[in-house]
């Protein structure tokens, strides 16, 4: 059945949102990577505090108890395709980057990344119709907002700012940006087979728990568990906050196709990420300037990709 429409100012204005909580995550995790000097194992207890929770929720909702159903008939049926369950993936490389890199390359870098691989992955997805929308007319004026988010990438790039981090550090944010593309539309889909944003949420958090859990295992036997573990609460707050993100993605997703809703995202990550970075920055946070640079122009890039402009479509 077709969702209610929303009016566009709604899904744009929750769309930011996400893109706030994004950034706030990723300071979280990465800062918990830090104080355990292992950030598969700070991924492994934000997902997994986040599975935690959406599991009672499931149990404890209506909406979550007939999602789940859907779920089990649906895969029980081969309605529901093997990867519409594959958003996990997604998200654990997300949330391992976080805890991995953010806390050497500060929230702005890191975003900037994600803007990228988001912008370039969202484009080609409207384009070939793989989102809950299906096909989306890639106009003109939605080009050029993405050519300006990627414009914005690039004025994080200029100086010394990133003298001294590791190039994986730089090139597993734009990996992950992709995947979150993917991982947005994939959940938007599947949340259209079950129902609610909720089950969609919850596959995603179970999947994603189990490949982190192998690979921190992996690591651990490596390297050793961490010496400690730090004992401020707001540090173990990333998955109930990976909760909401994710969940409010796949809600908004069909309401704004995959490339308008990482556009608008941005906005409120390098907002988000100049505030974080500016009050509590790393090692590789940009400067001031070209922070309030990125800003103007994700800002500018969402403007005119949101512009009813419908003339002129590739």
């Amino acid at each position: 059945m077709t969702p209610p429409r929303l009016p566009a100012w709604v899904a744009l204005g929750g769309a930011v949102f996400v893109g706030v909580l994004t950034a706030v995550q990723a300071r979280i995790n990465g800062q918990l990577g830090t104080r355990l000097d292992n950030g598969l194992v700070a991924a492994v207890i934000s997902f997994g505090s986040g599975l935690i929770l959406l599991i009672v929720l499931s149990a404890v909702l209506p909406s979550g108890r007939r999602g789940a159903a859907k779920l089990a008939s649906g895969v029980r049926e081969s309605t529901i395709p093997w990867w519409m369950l594959a958003g996990g993936a997604a998200g654990a490389l997300t949330v391992a980057t976080q805890g991995l890199a953010v806390g050497i390359i500060g929230v702005s870098l890191f975003t900037v990344g994600v803007v990228a691989g988001q912008t370039v992955c969202g484009l080609v997805l409207d384009r070939v119709g793989y989102g809950p929308a299906g096909v989306v007319a890639v106009t003109v004026p939605r080009l050029i907002g993405g050519a300006l988010a990627l414009v914005a990438v690039g004025l994080s790039l200029v100086g010394d700012s990133i003298g001294g981090v590791p190039l994986w550090m730089v090139v597993l944010p734009f990996v992950a940006g992709v995947g979150i593309a993917w991982q947005q539309a994939t959940n938007g889909r599947l949340r259209q087979r079950v129902g609610t944003p909720l089950t969609a949420t919850l596959v995603n958090f179970i999947g994603g728990t189990a490949i982190l859990t192998v690979a921190a295992l992996v690591d651990v036997g490596m390297v050793g568990w961490p010496a400690t573990a730090p004992t401020e609460a707001w540090l173990y707050t990333g998955g109930p906050i990976g909760v909401l993100y994710i969940f409010l993605s796949a809600a908004l997703v069909p309401y704004t196709g995959v490339l308008l809703f990482g556009l608008a995202a941005v906005v409120g990550q390098l907002v988000t990420s100049v505030v974080l970075d500016a009050v509590w920055p790393a090692l590789g946070s940009p400067g001031l300037v070209q922070e309030v640079a990125m800003v103007a122009v994700a800002l500018v890039s969402v403007i005119v990709a949101a512009a009813p402009w419908r003339r002129w479509r590739t």
